[in-house]
């Protein structure tokens, strides 16, 4: 008897005995997706895994058992094969991939600056109506024609011109709005309003 147990499986291996094989598989598939893992880029993860390559040597291996009559003579060689295919398939899946990834990032880094969008995000358009049903539910309804001028961009000027109130009642029912929206439930006299 061998001191290293799959000598006795590696005759078994060699003459296509799947049973062996998958003993065989079980015990080197973890160190082989280490050798993958050890090289694999960050940016190659999302392109292929180490169980992937892995998996590509062991079904060549089985085919070269069955069809060419392969044979290893140790365990030593069958691991120094195993590993030499394993690094030789990950090198193959690398220049596969790498130019893909290589026009991926081109079309991000093209010179091509990205402006941020201009439009408010789903959140603020959300919060805006919120604090717009907030600010409608406090005005009193002869007030909301000021506080839709106001959400239209009209300037003060412009506001008591279309209202035909004077520039300096726009601007109390404006800060009589806001003092009520930052202090809700407590009247605007009590925040110095006269």
């Amino acid at each position: 008897m061998s001191s290293d147990p799959l000598q006795d499986v590696l005759g078994q291996l060699c003459q296509g005995d799947l049973d062996a094989a998958e003993r065989v598989f079980r015990a080197y598939e973890p160190y082989l997706r280490l050798v993958v893992r050890r090289q694999l880029p960050a940016q190659m993860r999302a392109k292929f895994d180490s169980i992937d390559v892995v998996q590509s040597v062991w079904v060549d291996l089985l085919q070269g058992f069955r069809e060419a009559g392969w044979h290893f003579v140790s365990v030593a060689q069958l691991r120094a094969f195993l590993i030499t295919a394993t690094r030789n398939r990950f090198i193959d899946r690398v220049r596969q991939h790498g130019s893909a990834l290589s026009h991926e990032q081109d079309a991000f880094t093209d010179g091509v600056e990205f402006v941020p969008s201009q439009q408010p995000a789903p959140s603020e358009e959300a919060q805006a109506s919120e604090l717009w049903e907030q600010m409608l539910a406090l005005c009193p309804p002869d007030h909301r024609q000021v506080l839709e001028m106001r959400k239209q961009g009209f300037s003060l000027d412009e506001i008591a011109a279309g209202t035909g109130l004077h520039e300096g009642s726009v601007r109390r029912i404006l800060r009589t709005l806001a003092r009520q929206l930052a202090f809700p439930g407590q009247p605007a006299a009590e925040h110095g309003e006269s």
